[in-house]
């Protein structure tokens, strides 16, 4: 059976025509957009791209905030039958930006006028693209620019001459397998991949993310996390625009600062029902509660902690645990409730039920604070690969530390580095199979092949399955690192740079674990320490030697920054922020390097876990705190 989102579309549209679909603030308050004012829009702007001379089959790419027209963009793309190559507005290296426009073969973008700046940077070299579609009026355009408003005027005309059955042919002739967009992951070179997702395997991760969660037309969220992110993009608009619920998108500030400064601001205004998070921001949710609590005096605080730990152990870890002796704190829960937690619920609209946390794995006790609070974070798990919902913890079911049951339909197993399929409540690699796994990687056939097998999606996560059948997820089950906003980026790329580009570096190992930065484990070449710091008439003998040395590799990894030799070989939020020199090299001896010669990161982590721990310390963060100083000697 045909399932466009195109048809999801449609079918929303004459369900729930006059329900609002968007919510979005420019002025003084939210304004809503119905289905049906939705779809006269996107009916303006699909028309008008193909007056423009959008053709089936092109790429477009997509790069603003958060907004109405970010929707009614990708939709319009759709009914023109075009593929959408959305961008994030964290890139801010031009290299980034120029890789995905040149790679993805963009002919049209469309663009805000906030991030307009970075693509007239890389204009002249974006050979292919023929016109750049400007959501916000400009003062004047440059060559190949034209005003939003004049591609609706386009749309107009081509709708007035022809009929709406002619209009509609091209959105009507696009298949479940024809590609809806393509979404680039993070890369370490210039190389990141392409995730090639059909109209299909979104429509069917709609449909199985809803075997999760159940949500009706009356549903609002509010939707903090870039569009681009593939978990926005399906549970922040396409699952509520199934169920013609409404999304509400954050106001945009002048600076990105103060976009963020408008989210609690604008969750009291929508009043939403469910958030989707992830950890960094629930962190700071979690922070502002507690400077809240704190200004109120000590007697507040007092209470709040009873209350919390009372709340915490009525709910335990898991609704499916028997409660036991636990109910009777029942009238306790209901008078803290009463008391402390529904007014720190109103900083939230009031309305919300719950959180659900995508990106990277949620903290146990940060899933704790939020029961306690009355509003649970619940752990999703996915990836772009998957479109990306694969499983997730809900109101129905839940255990912290998991990451929930699987959607249905769907086909999960756990397999050993060779392939072979693991027994229940064993680790390995998750490997799933469904409607929502890619079609590939966009013009990366080896990669592609690497990840789908048979319609097997290799995930590179490890995990295993509990015999309640709920889905564990422990980390990388290959090198991956995870940065605290879910952004997953590989490190061999920049280890290979660090070791070729400095004589002074002999082995390095990056780790970030859902963290605030990256830190590295340095092995260093002291012979070529040496001979540098005997031009200062320094030794590696001397304390003063040691630090100067340790200076020496600080300026390895800094050329790599900003100001330096190698700047814009990566994003600068990928390198280093923290080093911890080490006294002795990763060999085959201590089973650090296996027999190809490749780290084997299990074994460096859990060696060195202590010192990891020290470099997110205030004092390990320094270069010079003793511990480095004393790997010299």
């Amino acid at each position: 059976m045909k399932k466009t989102l195109v048809d999801l579309f449609e079918a929303s549209v004459r369900q729930y025509p006059n329900n609002t679909f968007l919510l979005e603030k420019t002025g003084k308050k939210f304004e809503p957009t119905t289905y049906t004012q939705v779809k006269e829009q996107v009916y303006r702007l699909g028309a008008g791209l193909q007056a423009l001379g959008v053709k089936k089959g092109d790429t477009m790419a997509l790069l603003s905030e958060g907004r109405n027209m970010w929707v009614i963009g990708e939709l319009s793309m759709f009914y023109a039958g075009a593929i959408n190559v959305p961008l994030s507005i964290k890139l801010e290296e031009s290299n980034d930006l120029l890789f995905r426009l040149i790679h993805g073969d963009v002919k049209f973008v469309m663009v805000s006028g906030t991030q307009l700046k970075k693509i007239r940077s890389i204009k002249e070299k974006l050979t292919d693209v023929q016109k750049i579609i400007v959501f916000d009026s400009q003062e004047s355009y440059e060559e190949k620019e034209v005003a939003l408003e004049e591609v609706l005027k386009m749309g107009d005309n081509f709708l007035a001459s022809h009929t709406e059955e002619e209009f509609l042919a091209v959105a009507n002739s696009i298949q479940n397998d024809d590609y809806a967009t393509i979404t680039y992951t993070s890369g370490t070179t210039a190389d990141p991949k392409g995730v090639v997702l059909t109209h299909r395997n979104y429509t069917a991760n709609v449909e199985q993310a809803l075997t999760l969660v159940d949500i009706d037309e009356t549903w609002r969220t509010l939707i903090i996390l870039p569009l681009d992110h593939c978990f926005a993009h399906v549970v922040g608009f396409y699952i509520m625009m199934s169920k013609g619920a409404t999304a509400a998108t954050v106001q945009v500030g002048r600076t990105p600062l103060e976009t963020l400064k408008n989210i609690p601001l604008n969750i009291k205004e929508v009043k939403p029902h469910f958030i989707l998070s992830v950890p960094a921001l629930a962190k700071t949710f979690k922070k502002n509660i507690e400077q809240g609590i704190r200004a109120k005096g000590e007697t507040t605080v007092k209470l709040f902690n009873f209350g919390m730990k009372v709340r915490q152990c009525y709910f335990g870890d898991s609704n499916l645990d028997f409660k036991g002796f636990r109910l009777l704190l029942k009238p306790l829960v209901w008078l803290f409730d009463k008391i402390i937690f529904s007014k720190v619920r109103e900083n939230f609209g009031g309305e919300l039920k719950f959180f659900i946390g995508g990106g990277a794995l949620l903290d146990k006790d940060l899933q704790k604070f939020y029961v306690g609070i009355g509003i649970p974070m619940f752990q999703g798990y996915g990836l772009s690969e998957a479109t990306p919902v694969i499983s997730s913890n809900g109101p129905e079911l839940y255990r912290f530390g998991s990451s929930g049951k699987l959607v249905k339909p769907i086909e999960l197993k756990i397999c050993d580095s060779e392939g072979k399929e693991l027994p229940v409540g064993e680790q390995g690699e998750i490997v799933v199979k469904g409607e929502n796994v890619m079609a590939g990687y966009w013009k990366n056939p080896e990669s592609t092949a690497e990840t789908v097998k048979d319609g097997y999606l290799y995930t590179g996560d490890l995990g295993y399955m509990s015999k309640e059948g709920l889905l564990y997820v422990k980390g990388r089950f290959k090198s991956l690192l995870i940065s605290s906003d879910g952004e997953k980026y590989s490190p061999e790329g920049i280890e290979e740079a660090l070791v070729e580009k400095s004589p002074y570096i002999d082995q390095v190992m990056l780790y970030n674990n859902q963290s605030a930065f990256t830190s590295a484990l340095i092995v260093p070449n002291k012979d070529q320490l040496s001979r540098a710091l005997k031009q200062q008439n320094l030794t590696l003998q001397t304390e003063d030697g040691r630090k100067a040395a340790l200076q020496i590799l600080e300026k390895s990894v800094a050329q790599f920054k900003k100001g330096g030799e190698f700047e814009g070989m990566f994003p600068e939020r990928w390198l280093p922020s923290s080093i911890a020199v080490l006294a002795e090299p990763f060999t085959e001896q201590n089973q650090m390097i296996n027999s190809t010669m490749k780290m084997v990161r299990g074994k460096i982590e859990k060696a060195y876990a202590e010192r990891i721990t020290y470099l997110y310390t205030a004092e390990g963060k320094q270069l010079l705190n003793q511990q480095n100083v004393d790997a010299l000697k």
